[in-house]
């Protein structure tokens, strides 16, 4: 991108970011590019196909709005992956039947397509599906997402171990084979291994009953090694044993380690000292349940998958009403579009609403204000009106930044309105708080855990 067209672009996203709400200008606007600019034809990079689709039906007048604004006469815009070349198509297609889509694991859900690796994956265990390409990114697995991006480009060397963790649905297992699948890209040679902790287990049992040989060549001798849902191991002190001296070869040969799950090394029972030691030495980093905007991704790509485009109205009710498990969204969206199919009704709002009803009974409808209030101040030990009160000491700021940032996440509530449940004059507190809420997600594990368990608690 040319100078000329890059501080158009700035210009634009700038203009943009003061119209769409965070949420949507972090998931859609951040990483796009303007890789082309000829008078009136301008060509915009965005990360994967499911965004070319949003930016078409939904962004597409704003962004032309604002291009006009910035001297760019009748503007042609075009919407392109990434890396991909410009006549590659614009929207997803695929030659997979519905049954494949439909069969994808539910635990990896944040995935929009296919992609075909460099080489075959037989030997490696990774599923094709599983690339970066692939991965919808939305505030809630952005860092991991970049973490994986770096341990791909340079893997060995940075964040080794990287360790990913966070509840089932939340693509920790699509994340970490992406970057085998990048390794591979980038060096058709490298030895790339993907196994489940099961599967480390009941080899090393093998290996112990049957007296099999080549059990510590395979997992040592690997440029990267994948193990997911570390959790299992736990309690198996001999299988820890042996992981324990298969990571410090690889570790000490600069391979690059790769693990997942359900919870950070500290976290997991019965993991000796020395193996958690070790797992904490690189990166570990949380996914949490995608926010609103990323489940109307979520959604809207399984649809597109199965061969369906849903309007906005129904990928909204879906992503409203199903917050907790991505597993139970995607079982809501595959019951939708049998139930249409079957009955040749349309797969819309008022369809889902009557064949979904009984989501209400499954959890609160709608969440206010005053349960965000409550459930932040009883997690904290404190009273609802601290919160709202006019004290700052730390005991009472924290939780009260953190009910901020919940009835903005949650409620999209405008700042003014946030200010005004927390009794405050200025909205602009509740704006530095949400941004300070935002960034401290990112870096600080106990925050982190801490809204995560509100959140929860909220739709229990």
């Amino acid at each position: 991108m040319n100078t000329t067209a890059a501080a158009l672009w700035q210009s634009v996203l700038g203009e943009i970011e003061l119209t769409v709400s965070h949420g949507n200008f972090t998931t859609w606007f951040k990483n796009t590019e303007l890789i082309e600019h000829h008078d009136s034809h301008l060509t915009v990079a965005v990360p994967n196909v499911f965004a070319i689709r949003q930016f078409e039906v939904k962004f597409d007048d704003t962004v032309k709005e604002i291009l006009a604004h910035n001297g760019i006469t009748n503007p042609h815009v075009t919407y392109v992956v990434k890396g991909a070349k410009k006549h590659i198509v614009t929207r997803e297609t695929t030659g997979e039947s519905e049954q494949d889509n439909r069969s994808q694991r539910a635990d990896d859900l944040l995935g929009n397509g296919r992609a075909t690796p460099t080489r075959s994956t037989a030997s490696t265990s990774l599923n094709p599906r599983y690339t970066f390409d692939s991965f919808i990114v939305g505030g809630s697995n952005d860092l991991a997402f970049a973490a994986a991006q770096a341990v791909a480009a340079n893997p060995g060397q940075k964040y080794n171990p990287l360790f990913l963790y966070g509840g089932v649905g939340l693509g920790k297992t699509h994340l970490a084979q992406a970057v085998g699948h990048e390794v591979l890209r980038r060096d058709a040679s490298a030895r790339v291994l993907y196994i489940s902790s099961e599967t480390f287990v009941n080899e090393f049992l093998d290996y112990i009953r049957f007296k099999k040989k080549g059990f510590s060549d395979k997992y040592r001798n690997v440029d990267v090694l994948i193990v997911d849902d570390m959790q299992f191991i736990a309690g198996k002190e001999k299988t820890q044993e042996e992981f324990f001296h298969t990571f410090n070869a690889l570790h000490q040969a600069n391979k690059q380690i790769i693990i997942t799950s359900d919870k950070p090394p500290r976290s997991i029972p019965t993991l000796t000292e020395r193996l958690r030691s070790r797992l904490e030495w690189g990166m570990a980093i949380d996914i949490q349940m995608p926010d609103f905007e990323t489940r109307c991704a979520i959604v809207q790509t399984k649809a597109n998958m199965s061969g369906v485009s849903l309007d906005q109205d129904t990928v909204e009710y879906l992503a409203k009403n199903i917050k907790t498990n991505v597993r139970e969204l995607e079982g809501a969206l595959n019951q939708l579009l049998a139930y249409a199919e079957m009955r040749g009704v349309p797969a819309d709002v008022t369809t889902a609403e009557g064949l979904l009803g009984n989501i209400k009974h499954a959890r609160p409808q709608h969440v206010t204000a005053k349960q965000i209030i409550d459930k932040t101040a009883k997690h904290f030990s404190i009273e609802p009106k601290e919160i709202c009160g006019a004290k700052r000491d730390k005991h009472i700021v924290v939780p009260r930044q953190i009910a901020m940032y919940l009835l903005r996440s949650e409620l999209h509530m405008s700042f003014p309105k946030i200010s005004q449940e927390l009794g405050r004059k200025d909205h602009t507190t509740a704006i530095h708080s949400i941004e300070k809420i935002e960034k401290a997600i990112k870096l600080d594990f106990m925050i982190r855990e801490q809204v995560a368990e509100i959140r929860e608690k909220l739709y229990a």
